[in-house]
């Protein structure tokens, strides 16, 4: 099994996401708390991606 392979500064900025999650400031486009966490970090995940980092293509089913 091979792991995915994310940049430096997408696991950072992953991680400033999850650090807002863990802090209760995490807000989803809605505006609504987010208070789960799978949710954080695809929020993270997404932002990396709109910034152009290094992130795996989405799954496709």
């Amino acid at each position: 099994m091979s792991k995915t392979k994310y940049s430096e500064k997408a696991q950072d900025k992953v991680g400033k996401v999850m650090h807002e999650f863990k802090e209760g400031k995490l807000k989803s486009s809605s505006g609504e708390k987010v208070i789960d966490r799978k949710q954080a970090v695809a929020i993270g995940i997404s932002e990396a991606r709109e910034k152009g980092l290094k992130v795996p293509k989405k799954k496709k089913e």
